[in-house]
């Protein structure tokens, strides 16, 4: 199937041999009948943050410096340095980290050598390893993975709001 109207030139008119058709295009065939090789016309869109996407420290790669910004970062290499993001933080197991973390949501699936402030939520996955302390709105922590350090979850950011009348350290 020609996908243009094509009109014969003066030159190809009144020739002997007729133009020859453009070769069409087909697909190669497809096995329908494996669920595993079946596609779908149209791929989902991975989901990212709003905050500017995921970026990646790839397995095979060792970095030094620090982190900053918006955005969802994942670790599978090694990272030494400061990480202070708006969005979430993921160490894959594998990876190692040494800095402090400062993320939405982190999630320690490597090693951290360093402590984690702040954060709305904390994941340490089976073989996760955290040699530091914790700050975190919550915290999950899996059979399997370990820690040494101080933790403090559950509690609010800001200073711990006191009832009027109740004055602490009066005597």
């Amino acid at each position: 199937m020609a996908l243009w109207n094509e009109k014969p030139t003066p030159a190809t008119a009144g020739s002997a041999v007729p133009p020859s058709p453009p070769p069409e295009r087909s697909l190669p065939e497809r096995n329908t009948s494996d669920p595993a090789l079946a596609v779908s016309p149209r791929r989902p869109t991975p989901k990212t943050s709003s905050e500017g996407g995921e970026s990646v420290i790839a397995a095979n790669l060792t970095i030094e410096g620090k982190i900053e910004g918006s955005g969802n970062v994942r670790i599978a290499g090694r990272f030494k340095g400061d990480v202070r993001i708006d969005g979430n933080f993921n160490i894959e197991p594998g990876a190692h980290l040494t800095g402090q973390v400062l993320a939405s949501i982190v999630v320690v699936g490597g090693e951290l050598q360093g402590n984690i402030e702040s954060a709305k939520r904390v994941d340490v996955q089976e073989g996760g390893v955290i040699v530091g302390d914790v700050k975190a709105g919550s915290i999950t922590v899996a059979a399997g993975s370990r820690m040494r350090g101080h933790v403090e979850f559950g509690w609010e950011d800001e200073k711990v709001k006191m009832k009027p009348g109740l004055v602490s350290g009066a005597g």
